[in-house]
């Protein structure tokens, strides 16, 4: 599957929980899917968690 066939059907499912079960049901569903994203590209080793943390604690790398 490429990028665009996982945002419809990541938006077909915010979508239906949204006209289903409202607006905060939306938000938190939205927020565990980025969640979800995050840790499958942790995992993946996408995303390099030193680097990460350091972008968090506001120090600057030189590479």
């Amino acid at each position: 599957m490429n990028a665009t066939v996982v945002g419809m059907g990541a938006g077909a499912v915010l979508a239906i929980v949204a006209v289903t079960l409202g607006f905060w049901a939306f938000v938190v569903v939205a927020v565990f899917m980025a969640v979800g994203a995050l840790v499958g590209r942790l995992v993946s080793g996408e995303i390099d968690v030193r680097r990460l943390a350091d972008v968090l604690r506001g120090r600057r790398s030189s590479s």
